[in-house]
């Protein structure tokens, strides 16, 4: 098919006719050929494969001078949480920000606090030991033996009491139904 160009207004609409058919053309193809358009960089799957260790084991940190080991004893929500230090003390410990929403930490965890000089009864968080370096450390000796390691409910458990229910007929009921006799309204 030929255009007359001959004008230099002709010329340059039909310039720029020719690269946005070739720009759309481009596009399309790209599309349907990829399935989709690769602009994305992945799901929520390929955030978590990031942060994947691999299996690689780290090196063990002990506690040095200022510091202590703790076990999670109550999540208490905006980053605070009560522990119970191995040195026979319950303190509420505070996750530091390096740690907020990287490193995890449950109830039953151990963990490695740093204590404050001037406030006795707070801690900050420093370490998060996984089950296996809890279980080294409790098998090198840092860890006394009463130490529950992969226990979610360690503490109080035993001081709440039980309260059970019955279900099914009771005598009692049946009074109640002779008291009320529709006849009688």
């Amino acid at each position: 098919m030929e255009v007359n160009t001959s004008t230099p207004l002709a010329s340059s609409l039909h310039k720029n006719f020719l690269s946005c058919a070739r720009n759309f053309l481009f596009s399309f193809e790209t599309t349907y050929k990829m399935g989709k358009s690769s602009k994305g960089k992945g799901g929520k799957n390929r955030r978590k494969g990031k942060n994947f260790n691999g299996g690689q084991k780290r090196e063990l940190i002990h506690k040095e001078e200022g510091q202590e080991y703790a076990q999670i004893t109550k999540m208490l929500g905006n980053g605070r949480l009560e522990v119970s230090c191995f040195d026979g003390i319950k303190r509420m410990g505070h996750i530091r920000g390096k740690m907020r929403k990287k490193v995890w930490m449950g109830q039953g965890d151990i963990i490695l606090v740093s204590l404050r000089d001037f406030q006795d009864d707070l801690c900050d968080v420093v370490h998060k030991y996984n089950s296996d370096e809890a279980r080294t450390l409790k098998n090198i000796g840092e860890l006394p033996e009463s130490a529950k390691i992969n226990e979610t409910d360690t503490f109080g458990a035993d001081d709440e009491e039980e309260v059970n229910f019955e279900f099914g007929d009771d005598d009692d009921d049946d009074e109640d139904d002779d008291e009320l006799d529709i006849d009688d309204i």
